[in-house]
């Protein structure tokens, strides 16, 4: 007998804000946060979800809500999901979660997705010293394929994943991020020079009040306002998993997740249609409303037998991902090095992250030679199916990032060749990507060697 369709155990109501939905959704992580529904070990569930920026952001021909985008109600997750075995026994603290991810794909008539980058004072990016201004794309889905209208000339396959899934974490383990988290941010640059490198701000997201969502645990709540003050930002991924941003979980994926409360309480959301690796402009993926069709299994006392805690408690644990059998094939890529220097010329010691941001940097004034406007490139490299390395992290004083492009994405060759690169009206990308006025005051960095 051929199975049944999946049961849809989260459905949202895209006409309806996240706050609104039947099924309440969740933006931070908090172990009291309620589950909205229960699934068995090997059933076969679906669950819808809304996109990052919780539906204010629109396909018009504005980027102003970007601009003025409110970034404390980012995030709004399907769940918590429960889940159990066959005998009707839940998940316990120690198990591991297999989560097989069997479908996946934007919501029916919801073919279209944006990418963009926050303004430097509201968010910013990795290169947001580069680009302080908000910027939107809108891209529209042709099956696989992607297109804007924002960035012409160029169309791709997507991998289209997951940005967040993950399990509720214990007491205990959302005291040790609080506490790391806030040492961070109270602590100040000073003794991390990276920060005058790399200038997204705040360093750290810290439990926040306002924008709070908490599922079934309304306003109202006598512990709402306690809870809301304890639960984590799911803006970065942490030892649970959460926002982890990786690209290749697409179908066939499978995720181990470690469980630290009774019935592992999963949540999943920020679907993306495509991201590049790094999802460098920070709303950089094409993100979307979409749904994922899932089976979960539990690996009894998983967490001691496959994952080695690399800190202080047996909770400083880190999933692992096996990636499924899905992919574009591209055959040719343009790839640009990065190495330890920044855009000063100060020499920094194997430090990866400067590395990274050299290679980007790199990529886009190659691009701009192309006719593409930065703005553009910025964007494009956050969200095609780019493939960031970390090439070298052991030869002193330089470590050595690698980022791929596909050639196949564009209509023009974008390879150097014995004759001038081509100029003019003919080759410039036109129209622009939606951009929003800087009004801040923060220095703009400038490569005094870069194109102009």
């Amino acid at each position: 007998m051929a199975p049944s369709t999946p049961r849809v155990v989260v459905k949202v109501d895209l006409k309806k804000k996240p706050w609104e939905q039947d099924q309440p959704l969740h933006n931070r992580w908090h172990p009291e946060i309620p589950s909205v529904a229960q699934v068995k070990t090997g059933e076969l569930f679906r669950v819808e979800m809304i996109d990052c920026m919780g539906g204010t952001v629109k396909d018009n021909s504005s980027s102003a809500d970007i601009k003025h985008a409110d970034l404390s109600m980012s995030h709004c997750l399907s769940g918590p999901i429960r889940v159990v075995d066959e005998e009707g026994v839940a998940a316990k603290p120690g198990d591991l979660l297999a989560v097989e991810i069997c479908n996946l794909g934007p919501l029916p008539g919801e073919e279209w997705g944006f990418t963009a980058s926050f303004d430097r004072e509201n968010g910013g990016g990795f290169l947001t010293d580069h680009f302080p201004c908000a910027t939107k794309a809108i891209w529209y889905f042709e099956g696989i394929y992607a297109y804007s209208p924002q960035i012409p000339g160029v169309r791709f396959p997507g991998l289209t994943h997951p940005g967040i899934v993950g399990t509720a974490p214990s007491m205990e383990l959302l005291s040790i991020w609080n506490e790391r988290e806030r040492h961070l941010e109270e602590n100040g640059v000073k003794p991390f020079s990276l920060c005058e490198v790399v200038h997204q701000r705040p360093l750290a997201n810290l439990p926040l009040a306002k924008g709070c969502l908490l599922g079934k645990i309304e306003k109202e709540a006598p512990e709402w306002e306690r809870i809301a003050k304890e639960a984590a930002r799911t803006l970065p991924g942490r030892e649970n998993g959460g926002n982890c941003d990786v690209k290749n979980l697409s179908a066939g994926s499978k995720i181990y997740l470690p469980v630290f409360v009774e019935g592992a309480n999963l949540s999943t959301g920020d679907m993306h249609f495509s991201q590049g690796d790094g999802e460098i402009s920070f709303c950089g993926a094409i993100e979307m409303n979409g749904f994922l069709e899932l089976k979960c299994e539990i690996i009894r006392n998983g967490m001691k037998e496959y994952l080695t805690p690399m800190g202080p408690t047996p909770l400083h644990v880190n999933p692992i991902f096996e990636i499924g059998p899905v992919e574009p094939r591209f055959s040719e890529w343009l790839v640009f090095e990065g190495i330890s220097v920044d855009e000063s010329g100060r020499q920094h010691y194997l430090d990866a992250t400067v590395a990274y941001k050299r290679a980007v940097l790199n990529a886009i004034d190659y691009l701009f030679k192309f006719g593409y406007s930065k703005e553009q490139a910025y964007l494009l490299l956050s969200c095609c199916p780019c493939e960031g390395r970390l090439s070298g992290i052991v030869d002193s004083p330089n470590a050595v990032a690698t980022l791929a492009i596909p050639i196949a994405i564009f209509d023009q060759d974008i390879r150097p060749k014995n004759r001038k690169v081509p100029s003019g009206p003919r080759i410039v990308r036109k129209p622009d990507v939606l951009k929003s006025t800087y009004d801040g005051k923060l220095p703009i960095t400038k490569n005094p060697s870069c194109s102009t």
